[in-house]
């Protein structure tokens, strides 16, 4: 990471490892679906039926993204029939106390973030 509060370069930006990171994690469901294998292994269908609204394509492609960045391991259960489940590695584990204190930090500031939205649409 580069030193706060100085000019970023194009070359600094893209090979800054927290913003991978942010990139990697920051989309809508990849928190969700850390904070449910924090609790134990899932199963593809039971990840499918524990979030709501989550279309089976972007389950999987998140899911994908997550063992590609090795946070989520995925292991046979059953090879005669296909079953496999999914489980936080520990590269996965040391990130979830950042996504507890990230979830924390919202949940105490939503006031104030929707009422800046609501002065922002206001306009001047």
């Amino acid at each position: 990471m580069y030193p706060l509060g100085t000019p970023v370069s194009a070359a600094a930006r893209d090979s800054c490892a927290a913003t991978d990171v942010l990139r990697r994690t920051g989309d809508k469901w990849s928190l969700l679906v850390l904070g449910l294998l924090a609790a134990r292994s899932y199963g593809y269908n039971e990840l499918d039926r524990a979030i709501d609204g989550l279309s089976r394509r972007i389950l999987t492609r998140t899911l994908r993204g997550l063992v590609r960045d090795g946070l989520v391991r995925r292991h046979p259960v059953n090879e005669r029939t296909g079953r496999v489940e999914y489980a936080l590695t520990g590269l996965g584990r040391s990130l979830l106390p950042l996504v507890v204190a990230v979830g924390e930090w919202a949940e105490r500031h939503a006031a104030e973030i929707d009422a800046a939205r609501r002065e922002f649409a206001a306009g001047p």
